[in-house]
């Protein structure tokens, strides 16, 4: 038995949750999203989070649970729509939200996964995205300072991991996982299998074992979708 995967997302998150901490989440939309992990996050009760994540998925679903239970107090995100809930708080001023241009949010993890605390782009240069920040000239232009996410906790969905924590994602829904993956002190990731060690082709690995701390296996999943769109059946 490995002794990196737990019987469930309850037991795989013992011992890392408090108030007023920071999780980075993986996934885009309902894509890829970290659902078991989640929902254990919302039975824990922790309040005062704040959660760097692309966006919040939608009402009632994804990080949007831990919305409408009041838990989240901040949002580091990039895009906050098709989430009235999200929407309401904002508004309402009860929800902190710093908005991050989609690249510079994953380069901001990817950053702080490499130890990098600080780094210079021309993205947001001349908008509200740069208030507040060093700006510097290179080469004769703008560039702003934005700084690498350092996570308390890392939580992922991916698609297999072996014993010693190797990952594979499937296609699109790698999105945020990855760099998410590797900014928290602790990542937690929730697999729909588990399979053998050195049974995963070593070039396929997306995410090495050695930032990975913790596994389950969160299958059955249900295909979340967030707008089903059909046309009218032609008559015969």
């Amino acid at each position: 038995m490995s002794k990196k995967l737990y019987p469930d997302a309850r037991a795989a998150l013992a011992g890392l949750l408090k108030n007023d901490m920071l999780i980075a989440s993986g996934g885009f939309g309902l894509c890829g999203v970290p659902e078991r992990l989640i929902d254990a996050i919302v039975e824990s009760g922790v309040t005062g989070l704040t959660v760097a994540s692309n966006n919040a998925g939608i009402d009632n679903e994804g990080l949007g649970k831990l919305l409408r239970s009041r838990q989240i107090k901040k949002m580091m995100s990039s895009y906050v729509g098709e989430n009235k809930e999200f929407e309401r708080q904002y508004l309402a001023g009860e929800l902190e939200v710093e908005f991050c241009p989609q690249g510079t949010l994953a380069e901001r993890m990817r950053a702080g996964g490499a130890g990098i605390p600080g780094f210079y782009t021309k993205t947001g240069v001349g908008t509200e995205v740069a208030e507040g920040k060093e700006v510097k000239m290179f080469g004769g232009e703008e560039y702003i300072l934005e700084q690498g996410i350092f996570a308390d906790l890392s939580i992922v969905k991916a698609w297999k991991a072996d014993e010693t924590g190797n990952v594979v994602f499937r296609k699109t829904a790698r999105n945020f996982n990855a760099p998410a993956a590797t900014c928290g002190k602790i990542c937690v990731v929730e697999v729909e299998e588990v399979v053998p060690a050195g049974s995963l082709d070593p070039d396929c690995i997306h995410l090495p074992g050695v930032y990975v701390q913790r596994i389950i296996v969160g299958s059955p999943y249900d295909k979340k979708i967030e707008f089903r769109t059909v046309r009218e059946r032609e008559a015969a």
